[in-house]
């Protein structure tokens, strides 16, 4: 029986010429998380907080993401900002049906991801009952740190191919805080 050889791997160094080779799935992945055009459907006060991150100080156009689309037709990620109404979802459906695959979501602030503190029969309890999300952004509002540990989760996922819904964790612990503040006042 003949041996099976693994293949060499050479790293091409400045001045050197060579080639080099990889899946066509992980190169189309790797693309995709750097070219997201975005399609916000802002419908709050979370909005003033997305402009936000959006501006020089935090810059999401670094990691890929700058271009916002004003038709779905054009846009990869639809960031849906604010609280949605019972009357919105079908709009908010539509819209999300006109986008072009491969598709993702971010449900940006608290009123996004669960309803937030309206729990009456007009408002929609998270837009995950009307679109599948991808990423969950807590807050009212969410930090602009929050937005782009979003984004990175998200291009984490598009290149590993993972369609499961993940949640920003929070930069802080209010909790840990809470305790160790209780820990200094005992010393």
């Amino acid at each position: 029986m003949g041996e099976m050889t693994k293949p060499s791997t050479h790293v091409i160094e400045a001045g050197q010429s060579g080639f080099a080779t990889t899946k066509f799935n992980e190169l189309l992945a790797w693309s995709r998380k750097y070219s997201l055009f975005q399609y916000p459907f802002v419908t709050a006060c979370c909005a003033m907080e997305f402009m936000s991150s959006m501006s020089p100080r935090f810059d999401l156009a670094r990691f890929g993401s700058e271009a916002p689309r004003f038709t779905p037709r054009q846009s990869d990620v639809l960031w849906v900002v604010g609280t949605i109404s019972q009357r919105q979802a079908p709009v908010l459906k539509r819209v999300y049906e006109q986008m072009c695959d491969p598709k993702w979501v971010i449900a940006f602030g608290t009123c996004a991801s669960s309803g937030g503190f309206y729990d009456n029969y007009a408002t929609l309890a998270g837009i995950d009952k009307v679109v599948p999300v991808d990423i969950y952004i807590p807050g009212c509002p969410p930090r602009p740190e929050g937005v782009m540990d979003g984004l990175l989760l998200l291009q984490d996922k598009i290149q590993k191919g993972d369609r499961t819904p993940r949640i920003v964790k929070p930069r802080h612990d209010p909790a840990a805080a809470l305790t160790q503040l209780r820990t200094s006042r005992n010393a």
